[in-house]
């Protein structure tokens, strides 16, 4: 279960304007204080204090600062002074701060009294998000070469040839290829696929997993291949498991991920059902593909496991960025750190593997205030698709108001997009159960 970030609008005058961040270390606890918009710079900390000092565990977090001591202001008062204090210099000089523990929702006014006895250090330890970087339309070759920039200064590698030729990643099976060449031909039908599937044992096995599985409930037993794709399965759920689990086998899940983060293939699969359980809601005339709305789902994330085969040591810098940082996107943080995001990456790699340009481009565009071309339906899908799952601490990242005008382009009202929620929620266990099956295919 992840622990949901609502994330502040600092331009309102009812709202905070200090985060208050509690980090630790083998030598004890420290307080931060920083704008709430700005993103902790962790090599700054680092620098300043000698100390690798990192934020607590969301789940610690929130059962410390919902202690019943810290409801009432004498209770605040006495948390400001147990603990050393660090604060950003831009604030450097104020006396009255509105604070607020973004993880827990704890919030209230203090004034800054030095006690002779209170250890208080300031410092530039903040950073302003480049929001323009990820809200923008991305441009023709931008991608390659943000990452081509990364990688030479990140790694050892140095580009020399086509991009995709240096980055050490495993080559796509042959199975692999045919089901990417169907999944991009419109003509390709079940009569395609069965035969590949056939020929792999592996993929073959699965199959029958997925077709007994309780979420596809199929009526009787399934005695075949056959059987499985064109009864219960159908061509396009076929052709998007199999190209996950493809796809965890060429680049494995990392190790280290931010401690309490939602499972990465669990993530990928309630956001492809819900993606698709959108989809199915919306009129024929707006309607995006069903299925390659799923895919998009199941893909949406996969750059995050390029980072971690390209930039395995930073990944562990990255990881403890987004622990401190809960209410930024972590896309905003990786372009900070390295220069390049997971959006970025998975979408050019995508590309280059030929998937459909729907997938990709959404992909790279999920962050984009106003995505173009085909993909554009996808992008806004995949977008609050996410949203809706971190509002059930079912997906990682900050939550964001959303604009009621997402609705009316995607053609989709309320109570359409609650029933889509309600829907997949009942579904739950159902739907562990096949991510535990994916899993057991990647491992």
């Amino acid at each position: 279960m992840s622990v949901g970030v609502q994330f502040p609008d600092s331009d309102s005058s009812h709202n905070p304007s200090v985060r208050l961040v509690l980090l630790h270390d083998a030598q004890g606890k420290l307080l931060v204080l920083l704008p709430v918009s700005a993103m902790l710079n962790l090599a700054s900390l680092w620098t300043l204090t000698g100390r690798k000092l990192h934020a607590v565990r969301a789940d610690d977090a929130q059962r410390f600062f919902s202690q019943q001591g810290l409801q009432s202001e004498q209770g605040q008062q006495r948390l400001m002074q147990s603990f050393p204090l660090l604060i950003d210099s831009s604030l450097q000089g104020r006396i009255e701060f509105s604070l607020c523990e973004l993880t827990s929702g704890l919030c209230f006014d203090w004034q800054y009294l030095l006690a002779a006895e209170q250890d208080v250090q300031f410092g530039a330890i903040s950073v302003k998000p480049e929001y323009e970087h990820m809200r923008r339309q991305p441009k023709g070759g931008e991608d390659e070469v943000a990452i081509t920039r990364a990688v030479e200064r990140f790694t050892a590698l140095r580009i020399q040839q086509r991009l995709e030729d240096t980055l050490g990643l495993p080559a796509l099976a042959p199975t692999t290829q045919k089901i990417i060449m169907m999944r991009s031909d419109p003509d390709s039908g079940v009569d395609d696929l069965v035969p590949v599937v056939r020929l792999d044992p592996s993929l073959s096995a699965q199959v029958m997993s997925w077709a007994v599985s309780p979420y596809y409930a199929a009526p009787g037993k399934v005695h075949s291949i056959d059987e499985a794709v064109i009864r219960v399965l159908g061509f396009d759920l076929v052709v998007n498991l199999a190209l996950g689990i493809a796809m965890g086998q060429v680049l494995k899940v990392p190790e280290e991920m931010p401690r309490g983060s939602t499972p990465y293939w669990q993530q990928s699969v309630y956001t492809a059902t819900l993606c698709e359980l959108l989809a199915r809601r919306i009129p024929l005339d707006k309607r995006p593909k069903v299925g390659l709305s799923y895919l998009t789902g199941l893909l949406h994330n996969f750059g995050y496991l390029v980072l971690g085969h390209l930039f395995q040591p930073q990944l562990a810098v990255l990881s403890r960025y987004v622990e401190a940082n809960p209410h930024l996107e972590p896309v905003l943080i990786e372009q900070q750190v390295i220069n390049v995001t997971r959006d970025q990456i998975g979408g050019w790699l995508l590309e280059s593997w030929n998937l459909p340009e729907e997938v990709y481009a959404a992909i790279r565009q999920q962050q984009v205030d106003e995505p173009e071309g085909d993909s554009e339906h996808y992008a806004r899908l995949l977008h609050l698709s996410k949203q809706l799952l971190r509002r059930e601490g079912l997906a990682d990242g900050p939550i964001y108001e959303l604009d009621p005008a997402l609705y009316e382009r995607l053609g989709l009202q309320v109570e359409q997009v609650d029933g889509a929620v309600a829907e997949l929620v009942s579904s739950q266990e159902e739907l562990n159960e096949l991510t535990r099956t994916l899993s057991r295919a990647r491992a």
